[in-house]
């Protein structure tokens, strides 16, 4: 079974042809619209090969399925005795991308 480790996004993500993975946010894609990445390792039943820093000639495409949001974190700072206390929500946003195929 082939996989690669891709980068993405300040991120690295190990992923298979078939995978659904949730990555960072592409702004730039449209759901439906195709997508390739910088392959860091790729690796199969014969061995691997190690990129310096990416891998010649191998390449990991995929087409974004959708965009969104994950679920609201708390950020809550206090110090302690000093009455001081802040209360913060987050959402990160994400692309979910089915990786079609690891060549």
């Amino acid at each position: 079974m082939a996989y690669a480790i891709i980068r993405t996004g300040g991120k690295q993500f190990r992923v298979s042809p078939g995978d659904v993975v949730r990555i960072p946010s592409i702004a730039e894609k449209n759901a439906g619209d195709s997508v390739e990445f910088e392959v860091l390792t790729t690796g199969d039943d014969s061995g691997i090969r190690i990129g310096s820093p990416t891998v010649a000639g191998a390449s990991v495409t995929g087409t974004v399925v959708k965009h969104g949001r994950a679920p609201k974190i708390i950020v809550f700072k206090f110090k302690k005795r000093k009455g001081f206390k802040k209360t913060k929500g987050h959402r990160q946003g994400f692309t979910e991308v089915k990786i079609e195929s690891v060549a």
